[in-house]
């Protein structure tokens, strides 16, 4: 498995400084958190776009997603929601990364049928424009559809191959799922994984790999067990916990630590 980090643990770093991270530290690649507040976001130039993929290729370093914001679920209008998640696809496509994330947000109001159906069918409606691009679009476990089985209820409706899930495993674990479980019910989907560490249900603030109560080495286990051979992202929410430890100086650690998970596994 190949390992990259989020820069959501390195809130508005400069990419050449996010490139070295990755180079100084032995990660494969990054997922770049898309956003106005930082460096990659949908509102760069062709030029910009061009001069970032272009640090990532002279670094060696892969771009291995986008982490957007769109909610496929949310109440509202398509025509918004589509036109959010085509952008991100086109500037994905244009940085070289064959991922964009987004999540689910259906709100307390609509009932569960309801959201499935809101959210395949916009998905459904961007994976035609995302197989011309050779982008995936994952959805992520999270708030509505935390767990494995409620992403596939929606995956299940789409029947898109340009359509997959990004496996949180912080979310699944609060949704109460058990790893295999997760694994079984994403496996045909699955584009990568996203690792981290809690103290607590309660606590979530984000702490070295290994330090908290999240089931990473059973996860990796499953994994491995099955055979998959896809990203392990480690996702250390940074940006949301000031006060959380920086990210710099725990990458070889967390590099370490999951490294020793994987040989554990083989």
């Amino acid at each position: 498995m190949k390992l990259a980090f989020s820069t959501l643990g390195v809130p508005g770093l400069p990419l050449p400084d996010v490139l070295r991270l990755a180079s100084a530290h032995g990660y494969h690649g990054v997922e770049l958190r898309a956003h106005p507040e930082e460096p990659v976001h949908a509102g760069l130039s062709p030029a910009q776009r061009a001069d970032a993929a272009a640090l990532f290729e002279a670094a060696g370093v892969e771009v291995l997603g986008l982490a957007g914001y769109a909610r496929v679920a949310a109440p509202g209008e398509d025509g918004p929601v589509i036109e959010e998640v085509r952008e991100l696809v086109a500037l994905a496509h244009d940085l070289g990364a064959p991922y964009v994330r987004v999540f689910p947000g259906a709100a307390p109001e609509q009932s569960p049928d309801e959201a499935d159906a809101v959210a395949a069918r916009r998905l459904g409606t961007i994976a035609e424009y995302a197989a011309e691009l050779g982008v995936r679009v994952l959805l992520e476990t999270h708030d509505s559809h935390r767990t494995g089985a409620a992403a596939t209820r929606v995956l299940g409706l789409v029947g898109h191959r340009q359509t997959g899930a990004l496996w949180d495993v912080m979310h699944t674990w609060l949704g109460g799922e058990q790893p295999l479980d997760t694994y079984a019910a994403l496996a045909p989907y699955l584009g990568y994984v996203q690792v981290k560490d809690i103290a607590s249900a309660e606590d979530t603030t984000p702490l070295a790999l290994g330090a908290g109560v999240l089931p990473l080495a059973e996860c990796v286990e499953v994994l491995t067990r099955h055979g998959w051979d896809g990203w392990l992202c480690w996702e250390y929410e940074k940006r949301w916990y000031e006060a959380a430890a920086p990210l710099e100086g725990l990458l070889d650690a967390g590099r370490e630590h999951l490294r020793r998970l994987l040989n554990e596994s083989a």
